[in-house]
């Protein structure tokens, strides 16, 4: 049995205690419903698995015992144990898997103490208990008594530390794209979820404890734990339970899905998103368990429940299963390691697609932190959790990518998990993070956007219209001729020849494929005009979503398209107007005009905007006919300034022009990214 004995004059908080041994070798506290709700505090362990050793064997082996005695102790007594963390490169020594991206810490795969003796601070009363195992050295327990005893002597108030700014190894735009990423595996059926994550760090200044104490007292998280390591320290604030081992009985709690603190829980629980993330999680960890489970014994009997958790709301679900005799920890995990909640499902393809996506291998980020005893077993999964090496910090943030999830609020989301546990350790993101967290603002102003010079146009270069031809037919020829010669007739004062019909039907009908087609007008002598058209082949491959790059231009390129291009010659970036990347043009006061080639749609609390055609942006072709369909259709429709910071709240962006239809947006720099929408979707026969 447990040994134990109250230690009498000591009145420490938990924090205190931990603090006034901080200088300890081996230090490591467990905060939370690790077991009873008691505190659990380690010193010294006995010894330290190598590096080189396997830590699943190392927990298959039973705990020591007296004859006559069951493995677990059933008191209450905590007695000792394995305490340390199982990292989630070990996935590796269960799994053949690719390689993984470059580690960033270089913590241990794994660190694992096992500690013959601990101090337990009981919830229920508030006193301070020795305890240790049989076997236990007398002057080992004689060593900690005099330790814990002294510790109301010992300096345990907060020491100083800080942090700069963390940054992320991923910005929003690279993490949204690496969702979308996973959105095409999703798509083709690779994959039902997948966790991407991306990783913030920081220069720190101090000792790691002092940020764990000011986070656990800040959050009283579920499951916090504190580990000391030769290599540096880790500060786990994890609300997730991934295993329970009580005698033969297991269970896990994972975590899928997750609001901002300020919204209704109602809302979590209702959304179709975050419960499809849930279910499909509760799915994949009755499959782990039921790897290692009695068959039949494996059961998630309620749907998920919302609960507050470091300052945002989750979705938690139970799953329970009962071991067959004789089987071990190790065994136990090395059915179910990684937690399935940050790995997603299929499981092992969807670490695969993690090492391809991520920009830095996962290190005891998403393993398990915990112990492991004649108590039981008990592991959190490692998120919400700081990894110290030298005088870096880093807090690695993610969540499962399903079907209908939007790769821009995935990026947002990481930022909802993490604000919170840095506010409680005094850390901040630094200025772009910060940015992308506050609303999804822009991360510029209008009037700090690079400015496209003001050129009048060279009138006598002409005006022209282009159009596709589609298997020998010119699409839409009398719009297109009514508005070229609506504009002959205002700049130059002439009509049309009238034998552009038949010239332009006549070259179409020779064009092998789908082309576009350009018809230019250019004044002549005597107030005549001289036409020509060209035809250009369209490449075959499909073009992926445009990127718009923001620029101004005051008053925009004007009501008529003028042959005089010269103005969007002028590239932020050498090389950038492409097939897929095309300026987005502002006006001086902030609101959007067209792109170079292209009119602009935004989709903003479900009313369809688009800027009006007063004389700044060319009428389009094809924005006509999206404007007719949706307004049949039923949509809220409406022609009028769009304004700069609406972008940031659009849910859906497209362009429309004769060559490419009704086109996705897929990104506007500096702004946010998104996925086709229903809108655009809506438009079927007009899709290019």
């Amino acid at each position: 049995m447990v040994r134990e004995e109250i230690l009498t004059g000591v009145h420490l908080s938990p924090v205190q205690m931990l603090r006034a041994l901080r200088d300890e070798p081996g230090l490591v506290g467990l905060f939370g419903d690790w077991h009873h709700g008691d505190t659990v505090i380690g010193v010294r362990p006995l010894r330290v698995l190598d590096a080189a050793e396997d830590p699943f064997a190392a927990l298959d082996a039973p705990a020591p015992q007296e004859p006559g005695t069951g493995t677990e102790d059933s008191g209450a007594a905590f007695g000792g144990g394995w305490i340390g963390y199982l990292g989630y490169q070990l996935a590796r020594r269960l799994e053949r898997l690719p390689a993984a991206p470059p580690r960033p810490a270089r913590l241990p795969e794994h660190h694992l103490g096992y500690y013959d003796h601990v101090l337990r601070h009981r919830a229920a009363d508030g006193a301070w208990v020795l305890e240790w195992l049989p076997g236990t050295d007398p002057a080992r327990v004689a060593a900690a008594r005099r330790l814990a005893l002294a510790a109301p002597g010992t300096p345990h108030g907060p020491a100083p530390y800080g942090c700069d700014p963390f940054t992320a190894d991923a910005s929003a735009t690279a993490h949204a794209a690496a969702v979308t990423a996973v959105l095409g595996h999703i798509r083709d059926g690779d994959v039902f979820q997948t966790n991407i994550c991306r990783g913030l760090e920081a220069g720190y200044r101090g000792d790691p404890l002092d940020l764990f104490c000011a986070g656990q007292q800040a959050l009283a998280p579920r499951f916090a734990a504190f580990l000391r390591l030769p290599q540096g320290a880790v500060a786990s604030l994890s609300p997730e339970l991934f295993l329970r081992r009580t005698g033969r009985d297991v269970l896990t709690s994972p975590i899928k899905g997750t609001a901002p603190a300020a919204s209704d829980p109602a809302a979590l629980h209702a959304s179709v998103k975050n419960r499809a993330e849930n279910v499909m999680i509760v799915d994949l960890m009755r499959n782990d368990l039921s790897r290692a489970c009695v068959p039949g014994s494996v059961r998630a009997p309620a749907a998920p429940r919302v609960e507050p958790h470091t300052g945002v709301h989750h979705l938690v679900a139970d799953v329970h299963g009962r071991l067959p005799e004789g089987l071990g920890d190790g065994a136990l995990l090395r059915a179910t390691f990684p937690p399935g909640s940050c790995t997603g499902a299929p499981k092992i393809r969807a670490m695969e697609i993690v090492n391809a996506l991520e920009p830095a291998a996962r290190e005891v980020y998403t393993g398990a932190i915990g112990t492991a005893g004649p108590a039981g077993l008990v592991l959190n999964v490692a998120i919400r959790t700081f990894e110290f090496t030298g005088d870096r910090v880093r807090l690695g943030v993610g969540g499962g990518i399903v079907a209908d999830s939007d790769p821009v609020d995935e990026a947002h989301e990481t930022l909802v998990k993490a604000v919170p546990l840095l506010d409680a350790v005094g850390a901040e993101l630094d200025g772009d993070l910060r940015q992308d967290w506050e609303g999804h603002r822009p991360a510029t102003g209008p009037e700090t956007l690079p400015a496209l010079p003001v050129l009048p146009p060279a009138s006598g270069e002409g005006v022209f219209t282009t159009l596709l031809v589609r298997e020998g037919a010119p699409v839409d020829l009398d719009a297109h001729l009514g508005r070229l010669g609506a504009s002959c007739r205002t700049c130059y004062g002439a009509d049309l020849p009238r034998g552009v019909r038949g010239e332009v039907q006549e070259r179409a009908a020779a064009l092998p494929g789908p082309h576009r087609l350009r018809i230019t007008a250019v004044p002549a002598p005597a107030g005549a005009l001289s036409v020509t058209v060209t035809a250009t082949a369209l490449p075959p491959e499909p073009v992926p979503p445009w990127r718009l790059v923001p620029v101004r231009l005051p008053g925009g390129l004007g009501g008529h398209k003028w042959a005089d291009r010269r103005v969007l010659a002028h590239e932020p970036v050498p090389g950038l107007w492409s097939r897929s990347c095309d300026p987005l043009l502002v006006d001086a006061d902030g609101t959007l005009l067209e792109t170079g080639r292209a009119n602009v749609f935004v989709v903003v609390d479900g009313a369809v905007l688009t800027p009006p055609a007063d004389g700044r942006i060319l009428p389009g072709v094809v924005r006509a006919r999206v404007l007719a369909a949706l307004r049949a259709a039923g949509a809220d429709v409406r022609e009028r300034p769009v304004r700069w910071e609406e972008l940031a709240r659009a849910t859906e962006v497209f362009v429309t022009n004769s060559v490419a239809g009704a086109h996705p947006v897929g990104a506007v720099d500096g702004v946010r990214r998104w996925e086709p929408g229903p809108v655009l979707r809506s438009l079927g026969p007009l899709l290019g």
